[in-house]
């Protein structure tokens, strides 16, 4: 963890429903960074280095997820919303002393900072989410469910998706990074074993699972409870040309109606771009920050 993040320091910051483990680094404006599935935040070993000359960084690991604690699910998954996981976020930045702050998604880490931006809109300054379009489950086709299939496997009662997952995690785990959209050599060995370490966990396989059972009930309520409400901070939209979110859908043009201030653009990457396109991804994020 050292060598990945020089000259950061780990914390553990009790938040009203979890306990969450983070790094901090650098000096300048508050940047917190939120990762993806099946990830933690080691996932912004290749940017933070260099945000972080600029940028007090923040990045933690989701509940759930990496070294931050499972609470129990909660009735209709509440306990892994993402109203849940963005306020452990508010709590966490507030606690270091941060009451408004940019923030920068990837994946699931980028529905909470759109979750964020909605809910806590006095929070943020400006919000960047990488590769997800909204609500994609209002509009599945058969590619998008070839290459997500996980988001309907996930949802499945427990213990189904949890007991295969366990029998194998590693092949599991390897199997999301090696996805057609992906490239093995993106994914250090320091990085994989990082992921691995903490995915193959039982309770880590058991929230992430969660977490994508609350995405298919609770957040939707959420989301349709948000009516007329858009995303008013500065919006960045990043997405990878190879990824399947690029390929079948106008990103820009679907965040247009949840966004009032939005810019964005492709980059030479699959779904993980802060791994795959390290360097573009912080040209893009240097950009608008």
């Amino acid at each position: 963890m050292t060598a990945l993040f020089p000259g950061f320091e780990r914390r553990r910051i009790r938040t009203s429903g979890a306990a969450i483990n983070l790094v901090i680094g650098g000096d300048g404006p508050p940047l917190l960074l939120l990762h993806g599935y099946p990830q933690t935040h080691v996932e912004w070993h290749k940017v933070a280095p260099r945000l972080a000359k600029q940028f007090t960084v923040v990045m933690t690991d989701l509940r759930g997820y990496g070294d931050s604690s499972k609470p129990l699910d909660g009735e209709n998954h509440a306990n892994y919303s993402k109203r849940a996981m963005a306020l452990d976020q508010i709590e966490v930045m507030r606690t270091l002393g941060f009451d408004r702050f940019a923030v920068v998604g990837h994946d699931r880490g980028a529905r909470v900072a759109w979750r964020l931006a909605v809910e806590h809109p006095s929070a943020i300054s400006k919000a960047a989410v990488l590769d997800i379009v909204p609500l994609p489950y209002a509009m599945v086709t058969k590619d998008f469910a070839t290459q997500y299939f996980h988001w309907f496997f996930l949802i499945q009662p427990a213990p189904f998706p949890e007991t295969l997952i366990r029998n194998s995690a590693e092949f599991y785990l390897r199997s999301r990074f090696l996805r057609p959209t992906g490239g093995t050599n993106a994914f250090t060995p320091e990085a994989f074993a990082e992921y691995l370490r903490c995915f193959a966990d039982p309770a880590a396989i058991h929230a992430t699972c969660e977490d994508y059972r609350a995405g298919a009930t609770i957040d939707l309520e959420h989301a349709s409870a948000d009516g007329a409400k858009k995303v008013s901070c500065p919006l960045l939209v990043l997405w990878g040309e190879r990824g399947t979110v690029g390929r079948l859908y106008d990103v820009l043009q679907d965040w247009r109606n949840h966004a009032t201030d939005i810019t964005g653009r492709s980059l030479p990457a699959g779904h993980f771009l802060p791994e795959e396109a390290p360097a573009e991804t912080l040209s893009a994020l240097l950009s608008f920050l």
